[in-house]
């Protein structure tokens, strides 16, 4: 008899009792093991029902990072948006003052054929357009078109001394232009500003900082262009 036949007839050697139940059962059932053991039952013990709560155990994990999964990409998803959207309304903030600065040139030259002796009012006007061309950021932009609109302001109080060049029709023309362009940037002002608020405040809260900063979401800055409109103007004569 093999080393693994003795150990199983030695361990497992029935009493009386079990001997006469071993004798009238059959030779081989599907309950026994290889060395004839049984439980009281008469059944071999198994491990499916542990195997059925690993498996369980195993799809509520997955389960639960999918949703983590879909939430964070939910997430991701509104960042983005919300940094095109603001691109985008900068973007039209950048036309209308742009459109500003083209305007200049022809209020310029406009109001010299009427008032020529305003030469220094013009030059300054000229530098803080230049100022507003070269700047880049949303801070710089504001600073520059604040310093322009208190020019520009500046010079259109002057024109109330000339009434001739009051009563020209292409003055009248490029005024109205200037009036108009105005609100369109305070317009565009305030849409821009409502979508930085709302990108920063998801950029600043929780998960959303840990995914800014994974993916590159940076705060943007907002655009004041509200200063020098609360300035008085002041009029040399």
């Amino acid at each position: 008899m093999s080393p693994d036949g003795l150990r199983c007839s030695e361990s497992a050697r029935p009493d009386s009792k079990t001997q006469a139940f071993l004798e009238n059962r059959p030779a081989s059932t599907p309950d026994q093991d290889n060395c004839g053991r049984f439980d009281v039952y008469g059944t071999v013990p198994n491990s499916s029902g542990g195997e059925r709560k690993t498996e369980m155990a195993g799809w509520v994990i997955l389960g639960i990072l999918v949703v983590v999964g879909f939430m964070l990409a939910g997430m991701y998803n509104q960042l983005v948006q919300l940094r095109v959207r603001t691109d985008s309304a900068w973007s039209d903030i950048d036309v209308q003052l742009a459109r500003r600065r083209d305007l200049i040139p022809d209020l310029v030259e406009t109001m010299k054929r009427y008032a020529a002796r305003e030469k220094d009012r013009f030059e300054d006007l000229a530098k803080c357009r230049s100022l507003a061309i070269e700047a880049s950021t949303p801070a710089e932009k504001a600073q520059a078109e604040n310093q322009l609109t208190g020019a520009l302001k500046n010079l259109l109080a002057v024109a109330e001394n000339y009434p001739d060049l009051k009563a020209k029709q292409e003055f009248v023309e490029v005024e109205a232009s200037l009036c108009q362009t105005e609100d369109a940037i305070q317009s565009a002002r305030r849409f821009y500003n409502a979508l930085v608020r709302d990108l920063n405040a998801r950029i600043q809260s929780f998960p959303g900082n840990i995914l800014a900063r994974i993916f590159g979401f940076y705060e943007r800055q907002f655009f004041d262009f509200r200063a020098a409109d609360r300035e008085p103007v002041a009029v040399r004569f």
